[in-house]
């Protein structure tokens, strides 16, 4: 399948998460899983795939880009699924799994698609029961409190030598619009700078390492992308 690159806009993201913000100050941290299982069960979960499918369509071409024979492919943090449903309509793919907390979220992925895989598991606990060779996650890792450390739990036991792995995230040092999200929201997120994103990626072993930001536009810095490898070994 041909993922088309397309022009990019601010979504509604920002605007979306602040009518969420209904919880009082002073109230506990919530889980993120808590949060987003609330927004599949009141239907929700679409137009977060909407609103993130201009910057997912660039990380799918990237990730894709010269793939020329079978591969696996995990979505992490999946939601309704659709980015698996991607990959399996991909002719190359001959497995795609989704993995996501939400409860309510991964019910909606196997209803749409009860044909497909999807697993529901807390990270950074969950890993996969075999290493893949692609690795697709948007907007996810920055509600680990310690995301840097995860980065070398995937390089270690999520992929195969010489696999692949694309990050997305609207949250991030550099996009000062998204650094109240974790009040609004009442959910913890860490905030990173590119930089710190790019050496995590480096020192847990992957190797050319790329970072770009996409739909930027005034107010909005756009998505950052990461992209990485897992080097083969000898």
């Amino acid at each position: 399948m041909n993922f088309r690159m397309q022009g990019i806009e601010c979504s509604f993201r920002h605007a979306y998460i602040q009518r969420q913000a209904l919880l009082d100050i002073g109230m506990d941290q919530r889980k993120a899983t808590e949060v987003f299982h609330e927004w599949a069960e009141k239907g929700k979960d679409a137009g977060m795939e909407r609103g993130h499918a201009p910057s997912v369509d660039v990380m799918l071409n990237l990730l894709l880009e010269g793939v020329d024979k079978p591969f696996s492919a995990i979505d992490i943090g999946c939601g309704n699924g659709w980015v698996v449903r991607k990959f399996a309509e991909h002719p190359l793919c001959n497995n795609a799994l989704g993995i996501d907390g939400a409860v309510a979220m991964v019910e909606r992925a196997r209803e749409i698609d009860p044909n497909g895989t999807y697993c529901i598991g807390q990270l950074p606990e969950w890993s996969p029961e075999q290493p893949v060779d692609l690795i697709h996650s948007m907007e996810c890792l920055y509600y680990l409190k310690q995301p840097i450390d995860f980065l070398r739990n995937i390089h270690d036991n999520w992929m195969k030598s010489g696999g692949k792995m694309v990050i997305g995230m609207d949250h991030y040092k550099e996009n000062p619009e998204s650094h109240d999200w974790p009040q609004s929201l009442n959910v913890h997120m860490t905030t990173l700078s590119i930089d710190t994103w790019v050496k995590g990626l480096e020192d847990a072993g992957f190797e050319d390492v790329k970072a770009i930001q996409t739909g930027a536009k005034e107010g909005w810095n756009g998505t950052l992308v990461l992209s990485a490898i897992k080097p083969h070994r000898p």
